[in-house]
């Protein structure tokens, strides 16, 4: 069976998809996606009905010659089906909100360039691991730093020099307020 955090990843990594404007970008959370998926041995598909959306994840080896599933030859207790419609999106948007806050209160407190850095950490929380900041993982405040912050932030040498100050600061307001 696959494994509940890789579960939620492949929701989440959809539904930035589904809301990405740029086609590369959704590509690129799709392709993450099935990535992911396929370190387990599972594909996505996504049905449309009458009820919304729903994404089926499945053994890869579910599928015949023909690309069809063969259900009358798997066992389908290996499914799994995940609603795309209704209430995720308010719990991003609670996370959202949340990291908007304290990104904009470092920012009030700090100035400049920890607060433009502290938005910044908003946004990679929220997009990419629709998380509080302060529940992201060391692994995953590094990832921030050195991949994310260089890449995607265009950062001026001033916020390049304090971003690990402004990922502390951010984390220490966030859990002091929770």
């Amino acid at each position: 069976m696959i494994p509940d955090d890789v579960i939620d990843d492949a929701k989440r990594l959809t539904r930035l998809a589904d809301r990405a404007v740029d086609p590369n970008e959704a590509a690129a959370h799709r392709d993450r996606r099935d990535e992911l998926l396929a370190d387990h041995g599972y594909v996505a598909r996504r049905r449309e009905d009458d009820d919304g959306d729903t994404l089926v994840l499945h053994p890869d080896d579910w599928l015949g010659a023909d690309g069809r599933v063969r259900t009358d030859q798997v066992d389908v207790d290996d499914g799994v089906e995940v609603s795309l419609s209704g209430t995720g999106d308010g719990e991003w948007n609670d996370v959202e909100a949340h990291n908007r806050a304290v990104a904009t209160a470092v920012a009030e407190a700090h100035g400049d360039p920890h607060g433009t850095n502290a938005h910044r950490l908003a946004d990679f929380a929220s997009n990419h691991y629709a998380k509080r900041v302060e529940a992201l993982t060391r692994e995953e405040r590094r990832e921030f730093v050195e991949e994310y912050f260089p890449r995607n932030a265009w950062p001026s040498e001033s916020e390049r020099e304090a971003v690990e100050e402004s990922v502390a600061l951010a984390a220490e307001f966030a859990r002091r307020e929770a």
